[in-house]
């Protein structure tokens, strides 16, 4: 079976339950922590899917990397990784956390755009580019910039939506400069 179906899958059930339960925001929160969690630290996955390590053991070390080892969203979340190790499925908890993110964020009109530049942006310009992705999306949309760095761009921006891409980098300019000189 497809592996984006089954995280998918189990994403959306746990996102209904979230719903009725009125603990969807704090799920999507926990599962923002535990996805961070997986960025930050490349040994939890192969820990995770490691046979030898005992299912309470798994269960409580996805907890603290969920920012819930108080137990402060719940039970919900403490349930569902018993759910998953019940049924051998614990080691697509991170396939399942960036479904149920994708799930929520489209729920509740959520956009993350990935702003990239070659120098930090001040708040005027983070503001104009807010307006600039605000008229491309849904009235009310929830836009949340993400800002990163890259020295190699050189001037300019990179802006990333969805499959959507704004390439305003000096990079880019002498990129195309350069194709049509050699094309021509």
């Amino acid at each position: 079976m497809n592996e984006g179906l089954i995280p998918r899958r189990y994403a959306k059930a746990l996102y209904k339950v979230a719903l009725e339960k009125s603990t969807s925001a704090d799920m999507y929160n926990c599962m923002s922590t535990l996805v961070a969690s997986f960025s930050g630290n490349s040994e939890l996955e192969p820990t995770i899917a490691n046979p030898f390590i005992k299912d309470e053991q798994k269960i409580n070390l996805l907890n603290i990397a969920a920012g819930n080892d108080d137990k402060s969203r719940g039970d919900l979340f403490n349930d569902f990784l018993k759910l998953l190790v019940k049924n051998k499925r614990v080691d697509l908890i991170r396939a399942i956390a960036l479904a149920y993110l994708d799930i929520y964020r489209k729920a509740n009109n959520i956009f993350m755009v990935d702003v990239t530049s070659a120098s930090p942006l001040n708040a005027e310009e983070l503001e104009r580019i807010n307006k600039a992705v605000a008229t491309q999306l849904p009235a009310g949309a929830d836009i949340r910039l993400n800002t990163k760095i890259d020295p190699e761009l050189i001037g300019g921006f990179v802006i990333n939506l969805d499959n959507k891409r704004l390439d305003a980098s000096v990079k880019n300019e002498l990129k195309q400069l350069r194709l049509k000189l050699f094309t021509n």
